[in-house]
């Protein structure tokens, strides 16, 4: 089995990455496991975020990683709350506050569109010449009034008008074959089995 630092101490993301990358031959550590300190993430595009946390993950192990940039856009904000969306509202972070200051902002907009984005970006060691990038998006709109118990962050606001559901109504197998993440992961599996 190769090692791959997964530059996150996100439990989810850790599962959901070990079993995507299970098959592959791919064992996945948390960064935290490694000793790699959290990364800062200064950048206002997602993928120099993502790209910036697996070089610096990769820089402290020696070992390839693999780093997620990801938040939801919203039209009428020109993009906003985007690479910001965890911390909208400030410290610390919090999902009522975000969504709480994201809805007052939205008040007397039309334009409710918004869409989640999500960039994965992997590197096979700290100056890795050509990284996989891997992008994923999900179209919705923002709707003022929360729905649904499932998910988190900005879930229960996310409408998918084709289905007349938010996100965090779905269940959690078809939010995983929808979402941004998904998207995003599944194109990087592709790119992983080109390389044989």
């Amino acid at each position: 089995m190769k090692k791959l630092v997964l530059a996150s101490n996100n439990a989810g993301k850790l599962r959901e990455f070990q079993a995507l990358l299970a098959p592959l031959g791919w064992t996945v550590l948390p960064q935290a496991e490694l000793g790699v300190p959290e990364a800062d993430e200064p950048h206002c595009t997602f993928i120099e975020n993502a790209l910036l946390k697996a070089r610096h993950a990769a820089a402290h192990t020696g070992l390839p990683a693999l780093a997620d940039d990801s938040g939801i856009c919203v039209n009428a904000l020109q993009g906003a709350p985007g690479v910001y969306s965890a911390r909208f509202a400030g410290a610390p972070k919090s999902d009522e506050r975000n969504n709480a200051l994201l809805i007052e902002k939205l008040k007397g907009e039309a334009d409710r569109r918004a869409h989640y984005v999500c960039v994965l970006a992997m590197v096979r060691s700290a100056e890795d010449p050509q990284p996989l990038i891997a992008e994923g998006e999900w179209h919705g709109e923002i709707i003022d009034v929360p729905r649904g118990a499932g998910g988190f962050g900005y879930d229960p606001y996310f409408l998918l008008p084709e289905m007349g559901q938010t996100a965090a109504e779905l269940d959690a197998a078809l939010k995983n074959a929808l979402s941004h993440r998904g998207k995003a992961s599944r194109l990087l599996i592709e790119r992983l089995r080109g390389l044989g």
